[in-house]
């Protein structure tokens, strides 16, 4: 038996791993604790002011490739949206200063608001 930590959305579980075709060998099963399926937005954004920057379909964020409150030209990659194993650049579709509503491994829906250009 094979034991592991991993880590989800910040969260660290302890898992063993028992080898197939193996010796059957007593355990004690360790308490299974559901993972959380929902990630929060880092923070509120008004969008008051401001150019939405909403997902044209759903996916997880891969990565950020801006800063949060970084100066954004319009149509510079700003996050990487992934879908269906595909890689997507998302663009700002202005220019002006990014406040991202999402965070790197969050799980997003159609038109859900990723970013904030004001």
């Amino acid at each position: 038996m094979r034991n592991f930590v991993v880590t989800v959305n910040g969260n660290s579980y302890n898992v063993s791993v028992e080898e197939v075709g193996g010796e059957a060998s007593e355990h004690v099963a360790a308490p299974v604790v559901k993972a959380p399926t929902e990630v929060k937005p880092v923070n509120k954004v008004n969008t008051a002011g401001g150019t939405k920057v909403v997902s044209p379909f759903p996916g997880l964020i891969k990565n950020l490739l801006v800063a949060n409150g970084a100066t954004v030209k319009k149509d510079q990659p700003i996050l990487v949206l992934e879908a269906m194993k595909m890689d997507n650049d998302i663009t700002a579709p202005c220019d002006g200063v990014v406040t991202f509503n999402v965070a790197k491994g969050a799980n997003v829906e159609s038109d859900g608001v990723l970013a904030i250009i004001a």
